[in-house]
């Protein structure tokens, strides 16, 4: 039998179609398995390469088939769909993920562990509880306004508000349904404070998340949330890519040589991305306030920007340090970014003394060297001694070399210099 070289598998529930090619990319398997059956298959066959749809419970086999000795990557769908040929079936779908993952500038993503999904579970569990407590809120505010009952924003509202119905004079089924209300409340009450404990405990014990929280505007949750989601961080080729793939940089709908961004792409990790936001969005609460300690880049945005953009901004910011400190294993450093800060101003500072562009003598000496492009317009560019050396003491009669150039008249690079 040919040997096969990859294998596109579309998973559902109970069925798995696969799609083989050998060397030569030709289809040499086509199956159809129950789920009974896909480990007994796998186990008979040859290691492999096994591509699958990062979608439910891809991340639990891709860790069984890689148990077997093959090789299992996860290609995320949006990526995938690009090749279906015609039509949405299970036998297109494999076939295009067979081709899909052949691809050299495809992307994957990384297989978790059991441990960190059970981790995510933690997340998962506090955010829907959080949900049912806003809809017990909301439905508490609502129905109380029916009855002349109102309170002020604020989950520490509640509870007053139900004393205060509690001593109303209501009908007797409302009096008993607000008290089914307030048991529930207080239910959820106590299962988000046990939720959150223990994820401040998983938060304590990962060396990784306490570093992340040194960050300002990354809380305990967001540290351990970008812990459990980013297994490999190296799989970024730099800070922005991390940046993009949450979503957090602009959408660019560029052609025809014109730049054209708009708003973020919103794409990636929706949870990941809204934890950053938050907290960006809290340092800038503190910063108006007159709080904390910002830096001068974050005093300097909130002067030229509205408070929602500069947090979007902020955000992205720290996600790219977040990146950073993931893949070097350093800690956060304030010092280290006031320097960085005070050495990017001082070189525009330094930048902003030359002009942008230049028209220069082509005949001179002196700029021969750094005259290239139409018309003698050209950006101006580094000294280069070398080059004036070579060049000797040929100069134009027509360079101002010791005057400053009027609109229109050609100059010398020696006053650009002075």
């Amino acid at each position: 039998m040919t040997k096969i070289i990859r294998i596109g598998m579309d998973t559902s529930k109970s069925v798995f179609v696969l799609h083989g090619v050998d060397a030569a990319e030709q289809p040499i398997l086509r199956r159809k398995l129950r789920r009974r059956q896909v480990l007994e298959f796998f186990a008979q066959l040859e290691p492999t390469k096994i591509g699958l749809e990062a979608c439910g419970a891809a991340h639990y086999w891709a860790r069984e088939l890689a148990a077997l000795g093959h090789e299992a990557v996860l290609l995320p769908p949006q990526y995938v769909k690009a090749y279906v040929k015609r039509n949405k079936n299970d036998a297109a779908d494999a076939e295009a993920i067979c081709e899909a993952m052949s691809r050299p500038t495809m992307r994957f993503v990384p297989v978790k562990t059991a441990e960190q999904q059970a981790a995510l579970m933690l997340v998962g569990m506090r955010n829907g509880l959080v949900r049912r407590r806003t809809q017990l809120t909301n439905a508490i505010r609502g129905y109380a306004a029916e009855f002349g009952l109102t309170a002020a924003k604020g989950l520490d509202k509640i509870e007053p508000l139900l004393a205060r119905i509690a001593d109303a004079a209501l009908p007797g089924l409302a009096k008993e349904l607000f008290a089914a209300y307030a048991h529930e409340y207080a239910q959820l009450k106590v299962q988000i404070a046990k939720i959150e404990a223990r994820l401040m405990a998983w938060h304590k014990h990962n060396e990784l998340s306490r570093r992340l929280v040194e960050v300002p505007g990354v809380g305990p949750i967001g540290a351990a949330l970008t812990a459990m989601k980013v297994p490999d961080p190296h799989a970024f080729r730099c800070g922005r890519d991390f940046s993009a793939w949450i979503g957090l940089t602009p959408k660019d709908h560029s052609t025809a040589g014109k730049t054209r961004l708009g708003v973020i792409t919103r794409a990636g990790d929706e949870a990941l991305r809204s934890v950053l936001v938050v907290g960006a969005t809290s340092v800038i609460q503190k910063v108006k306030q007159g709080k904390g300690h910002p830096s001068p880049w974050l005093v300097e945005l909130l002067r030229r920007k509205p408070p929602k953009l500069a947090a979007i901004a902020l955000a992205n910011k720290n996600a790219r340090i977040i990146w950073k400190l993931m893949v070097s294993g350093e800690r956060y450093n304030p010092a280290r970014r006031d320097t960085v800060l005070a050495a990017v101003k001082d070189a525009a500072r330094r930048r902003r003394r030359w002009p942008k562009r230049a028209i220069l003598d082509r005949g001179c000496a002196r700029c021969h060297w750094a005259t290239a492009g139409r018309d003698g317009e050209t950006a101006l560019r580094s000294n280069k001694e070398t080059d004036l050396k070579e060049a000797g003491e040929r100069r134009s009669s027509r360079c101002l070399a010791n005057s400053p150039p009027r609109s229109g008249q050609l100059m010398c690079y020696q006053n650009l210099t002075t």
